[in-house]
């Protein structure tokens, strides 16, 4: 009888999270543009679970072939909560996962105009990012290195979901990534 319970609970199926689930369909869309389209380069890879909180963490940053100038990131994130919500299917709990999109883009003294008292760009981004995402929460941080000769600036735009994401909206991913694409092909024309 014993023999048989350890044969039953043996053969179990894993289930994955709505997190795994996202992550999987981000990461076979964007290996695709790399591997099999060609259109852009994955450039570092995280994949974290934060254990002083008990979080995941995901994040693929890329750039496009033919530029490589600017960087994108797709990076998602399940809560402590999230995960243990579902798992442990907690009623009332809606599990998600938070989405975040960043930008990075290096800008030089001839991109910053009349030295460092001028936004640095920052008006032309905002504007490209609310052609693209308008309705997205963004925050554009800019950082130089002191003492660094030429003066190098970088400025990080960050795009917020601004609800949880599960996977009712997987059939949204390749449009998302599309328009990631977009709004990297109009930030290189910008700098350009």
């Amino acid at each position: 009888m014993l023999a048989s319970k350890s044969v039953s609970s043996s053969r179990q199926m894993f289930d994955p999270t709505v997190f795994e689930n996202l992550k999987v369909a981000l990461e076979n869309q964007l290996y695709d543009l790399d591997n099999l389209d060609g259109i852009i380069r994955i450039t570092n890879r995280t994949d974290r679970m934060e254990m002083s909180v008990m979080a995941r963490e995901f994040a693929l940053q890329f750039e496009l072939i033919h530029g490589g100038e600017i960087k994108a990131e797709i990076r998602l994130m399940a809560s402590l909560q999230d995960l243990a919500a579902e798992i442990l299917e907690m009623k009332d709990q809606s599990p998600g996962c938070k989405l975040v999109i960043r930008f990075d883009m290096e800008v030089v003294p001839s991109q910053v105009g009349q030295g460092l008292s001028k936004p640095l760009q920052c008006d032309k981004i905002e504007k490209i990012m609310k052609q693209h995402w308008p309705d997205l929460t963004l925050v554009q941080t800019v950082s130089c290195m002191y003492g660094k000769e030429p003066v190098q600036c970088n400025i990080t735009a960050e795009l917020t979901f601004n609800r949880k994401i599960n996977e009712d909206q997987m059939d949204d991913i390749p449009e998302l990534i599309e328009h990631v694409v977009d709004t990297l092909r109009t930030l290189e024309e910008c700098f350009k």
